[in-house]
């Protein structure tokens, strides 16, 4: 097998101490056991990503990768991808749905143009012009793949060290649910019908070629991938690939990575088949009102918390469970514990 970006890095397996140290302080609150739920499993695991039961998210940032698809030549989106670009300037003038999102729950939102056809005001880590047309050729080089995976990781990093707590993944880029969709048949391997819908709205014609080209696309290529990464050169985007370079970057840097829907899922999933021990830094936000967003899930081993038919997409999902981390952390942090109040703890029952 070829090299990958992650023959330098490696990820160590969540901190157990940590965790049950996390699980003793639930245990001890006065409340009756486990009953937040998610809530509590939630902060469990961050415990166990940052190797610390003494939990705080106040620094919270939205990564958001935008790059054009090549894709988008054969008719398979309803719009130009003009689009991509005039979104992305949107992040920073607040006017983008995510962008309002963010400032509503405490959240600083990174835009990044990994890809954009156009030059953009936002934050510059342009590998190319856009992807090729995947449907005459591969949609990038295998070399611009793992540059572009290596681009998530190192901006992980890079956030780490400014003091962020927990990033949320975003994406912004005509012609991504195609991509997306491409991967998902084949690293779930489901037929394309089943993976596949009609993104930001196609008629059932439109559908019919977006799955055509992807169904061609797929004979052509996959008998000649080798791994995970020559399946995301071939049909991927620089914007997927940015984002499953955030996943694995939260593994090697342990920092929790909340998954927004299908196309960030999409992304973890290309992560997780890359080093599956990266599955375990990753938070489901919702589950997408796209196609195939549960199978990802499925595939992922994570369940959402939110079920609210979202499928807008630039991470609005994933900032949407940003609330309710911090009501978790206003209880783990603040709430009495039994020895407090003078009562006596709740047992664990058969």
């Amino acid at each position: 097998m070829e090299s990958t970006c992650m023959d330098k890095y490696s990820i160590s397996p969540l901190n157990q101490q940590a965790m049950q140290l996390c699980q003793k302080k639930w245990d001890s609150i006065a409340k009756p056991l486990h009953s937040l739920g998610k809530l509590e499993d939630m902060l469990v695991q961050i415990a166990g990503i940052t190797g610390n039961s003494k939990i705080s998210l106040e620094k919270k940032g939205l990564v958001v990768m935008c790059a054009d698809n090549g894709i988008v030549e054969e008719g398979v989106t309803q719009t130009g991808q003009e689009v991509t670009a005039l979104v992305a300037g949107n992040f920073l003038s607040g006017q983008a749905t995510a962008a309002v999102l963010c400032k509503k729950t405490g959240a600083d939102i990174i835009p990044v143009d990994i890809g954009v056809a156009v030059d953009t005001p936002i934050l510059n880590r342009k590998i190319a012009c856009g992807t090729k047309n995947f449907a005459k050729e591969p949609a990038m080089t295998r070399s611009q793949a793992m540059q572009a995976l290596e681009t998530g990781i190192s901006l992980v990093r890079e956030l780490k060290e400014k003091g962020y707590e927990i990033l949320a993944t975003g994406e912004m880029g005509i012609g991504n649910t195609t991509t997306s969709s491409s991967l998902a048949a084949v690293f779930l391997n489901r037929s394309v019908a089943e993976v596949t819908g009609r993104g930001a709205g196609l008629t059932s014609a439109g559908l019919e070629k977006k799955i055509s080209v992807i169904e061609q696309a797929i004979a052509s290529y996959l008998p000649k991938c080798k791994d995970p990464v020559d399946v995301l050169a071939a049909m991927g985007g620089f914007d997927i690939a940015g984002l499953a370079g955030v996943f694995l970057g939260g593994a090697i840097y342990r920092v929790p990575i909340v998954i927004d829907g299908f196309i960030s899922s999409v992304a973890a999933l290309t992560a997780a088949k890359i080093h599956p021990a990266s599955r375990d830094y990753m938070i489901a936000s919702h589950r997408s009102k796209e196609p195939a967003a549960q199978y990802v899930l499925d595939a992922l081993k994570l369940e959402a918390p939110l079920c609210c038919d979202m499928c807008l997409g630039e991470g609005t999902g994933a900032v949407a469970l940003f609330p309710i981390l911090d009501l978790a952390c206003e209880v783990y942090q603040k709430m009495s514990t039994f020895d407090d109040i003078e009562m006596e703890a709740y047992q664990p029952l058969d």
